[in-house]
């Protein structure tokens, strides 16, 4: 059971924080584990979007950060305090690491993630990331050249392709060495075989564009870490924001 006062729930907390938490109990709850009676060790690996919240609602009300209450409420808002918060609230004892790469970071946590299990620094791993904009009902500015949609459409892999949209949402995954999950009977959903990790470095045509090259190498790495033929694989997911190749 997890309990906040009401000032820390509602007012004083990103709501990053507390979804994430939230989600991370369901994402166990499906997994069919007790994670206070769970005897594995438990890691947790996850990254956090910019925190609107902090900037619109916590910043401006300096009565509140001057306040007796004021160290919890940055401590509440503060990324670096994601994972830490979910492994103290659900008793876990693995690592929990904050991992921050921007547009991969559910991934790269995904793949830390499996490191970890693989060296056995957990027996068990929660993996993912979350993005919510405190300001539900705005808009943008279009600016020609950059990331987002003139017309608020994505259109990835299109020839009318033009640029991306904002958008919030999370997600996690709980994750187990092979041979456990079998052993125990756990309802398993899907094998990662391998995953790989790059960086683009400077060549490419802007610091917010992806290069052809890095995108290669990285895949490549992956299937040879897996030890499989790139045409035994029938379906790609794509981080496809619909932005133009040469913008």
């Amino acid at each position: 059971r997890i309990e906040f006062s009401g000032r820390e729930f509602a007012l004083a907390m990103d709501p990053q924080q507390r979804i994430f938490l939230e989600c991370a109990w369901e994402a166990l709850e499906n997994a069919g584990y007790d994670c206070q009676r769970c005897g594995d060790r438990m890691g947790v690996y996850a990254g956090v979007g910019l925190n609107q919240y902090w900037v619109f609602q916590i910043a401006p009300d300096r009565q509140l950060l001057e306040s007796a209450a004021g160290y919890q409420t940055v401590i509440g808002n503060e990324k670096d305090f994601l994972t830490t918060r979910v492994s103290y609230q659900l008793n876990l004892k693995g690592p929990s690491l904050d991992i921050q790469t921007a547009c991969s970071t559910s991934l790269v946590a995904t793949s830390l993630a499996c490191q970890s299990l693989l060296s056995y620094q957990c027996d068990m791993a929660l993996a993912g990331g979350i993005t919510i904009h405190a300001l539900q009902k705005s808009g943008y500015f279009y600016q020609e050249g950059g990331i987002l949609s003139p017309d608020g459409h994505c259109r990835a892999f299109d020839a009318k392709a033009q640029g991306t949209v904002p958008g919030s949402g999370v997600g996690i995954v709980v994750l187990k060495r092979l041979e456990d999950a079998l052993a125990d009977g756990d309802c398993i959903l899907a094998v990662i075989k391998s995953s790989a990790i790059n960086n683009d470095g400077s060549m490419k045509v802007g610091y917010t564009a992806p290069s052809v090259e890095g995108q290669a190498e990285v895949i490549a790495e992956a299937l040879a870490l897996a030890g499989i033929e790139a045409d035994s694989i029938s379906y790609v997911e794509t981080h496809g924001t619909g932005t133009r190749a040469n913008s």
